[in-house]
């Protein structure tokens, strides 16, 4: 997985691929959010960052409560998610 980090419009890219997938197979905008604040559990707890982009989402994170992270995950799948 460190590899998919590295680069974060890779990153982007990789997210984007998982919503696009998770939407074709019928899970609701609600149940992707809900994966997205799961997986970004994982990451800020599991992943070191490794650039700057990270560096800032995480420290986002670290800041935020439970709301705020569940909208910082929200406001990810909507960045990669444009169609």
């Amino acid at each position: 997985m460190a590899t998919v980090l590295k680069v974060f419009d890779k990153w982007k890219e990789f997210l984007a691929e998982r919503v696009s997938q998770a939407g074709h197979a019928g899970m609701s905008e609600e149940t992707i959010s809900k994966l997205a604040f799961q997986i970004g559990e994982f990451l800020a707890n599991k992943v070191d960052p490794e650039n700057e982009q990270e560096r800032v989402l995480k420290e986002l994170w670290d800041a935020g409560d439970e709301q705020e992270k569940r909208t910082l995950a929200g406001l990810m799948v909507k960045l990669v998610d444009k169609g």
